[in-house]
């Protein structure tokens, strides 16, 4: 793959310049953001998956929820096979299949259980969810370079390992780096939130002092909470698992974070299974994971919970596998800070 990118690094200098035109146009009112009658939070990123989007987006749908908003949760639905709008949930029901909405749009609705919708065009998805489920509060998944939507609040989130790591096939445009944009566009965001995940807070290298100067920027990690059956949700303690020699089963975008965590609450991850981000698990992946389950001798079929909410289409395949999730939750260091801000900008 590193190969490729370096026969492709012609191409990012088009990259950059397409980026920097297009975000020109609309600095410059040449395209124009359409307001919608709700407030808009919204959440992004400027790499390419990984930092904790759908966390944070969860964090603020039930912070905005317990503050009695009537919020919903608009994604573009990445990974599905539909197109156009959908309403994914109006509150209490939900409408659709994981596949035909998206992994991310589907774990956030079963967590928090709000309206939600998919829509690759977000002013006629916002607007026909506001008309739809009567929202008064938007979260915006994944929205920090689709500006043809007003925002009251752009949040910008980055993994801490992704900022301490300046190589060239990460802090570069793509198709060559992971990065979107380049970190000139921070100066849109109104907060940047770094995402330490599980590990330790390091000092951030001096050349992000000039971006983030002026800029409100909270550090944020997550907590794992317990492992929880996929089939029964019954919940168990962490410590339940402890040398429990399971298979690992994951599709995310940087799984390290993951078997760091389980490693870290003494789980046996030995035995793994690494499909690449949102895989669309398929009836020959879970023959797969059967096949590798038995011929490890595993205890149990360990995973996380955007993985999950696929691999429960395929209960009755796996109804001889004892299954888990780990839930985890996205804590900040200063919480009150952080709440605080949130609320005073949206009320």
């Amino acid at each position: 793959m590193k190969i490729l990118r370096v026969i492709l690094f012609p191409f990012t200098p088009v990259y950059y310049l397409i980026i920097k035109i297009r975000n020109s146009f609309f600095d410059n009112k040449i395209f124009k953001s359409e307001k919608v009658d709700a407030k808009v939070i919204s959440v992004g990123n400027i790499t390419v998956g990984g930092s904790g989007k759908t966390p944070l987006v969860i964090y603020l749908t039930k912070l905005l929820k317990n503050q009695n908003n009537k919020v919903g949760v608009l994604s573009r639905g990445y990974g599905r096979k539909t197109k156009g709008y959908m309403l994914v949930s109006d509150g209490k029901n939900i409408f659709t299949r994981v596949d035909q909405c998206g992994d991310e749009i589907y774990h956030t609705v079963l967590e928090c259980v709000v309206p939600a919708a998919v829509s690759e065009n977000r002013v006629k998805g916002a607007n026909n969810l506001i008309n739809e489920a009567g929202v008064n509060a938007l979260v915006l998944d994944d929205a920090y370079q689709h500006r043809w939507i007003e925002r009251d609040l752009n949040i910008l989130i980055f993994e801490l390992k992704f900022l301490l790591d300046d190589g060239f096939f990460t802090q570069n445009l793509l198709p060559v780096g992971l990065m979107r944009e380049s970190f000139s566009s921070i100066e849109r965001a109104d907060a940047i939130i770094i995402n330490k995940k599980f590990s330790e807070k390091k000092e951030l290298p001096n050349k992000f002092k000039e971006y983030f100067a002026g800029k409100n920027i909270f550090y944020s990690y997550y907590q794992a909470i317990n492992f929880v059956d996929i089939k029964r949700r019954t919940e168990y303690k962490l410590s339940d698992f402890e040398g429990q020699v399971s298979l690992v089963v994951s599709g995310i975008a940087n799984p390290y974070s993951f078997l760091n965590i389980l490693t870290q609450n003494k789980v046996d991850t030995k035995n793994r299974l690494i499909f690449r981000d949102h895989k669309k698990y398929s009836y020959k992946e879970v023959q797969k994971i059967r096949k590798v389950f038995y011929a490890t001798n595993s205890h149990s079929v360990v995973t996380t919970e955007k993985d999950a909410v696929k691999l429960t289409e395929y209960s009755k395949e796996l109804d001889d596998i004892d299954i888990f999730y780990l839930k985890i939750e996205m804590k900040f260091e200063d919480d009150e800070s952080f709440k605080k801000f949130i609320l005073n900008k949206i009320n």
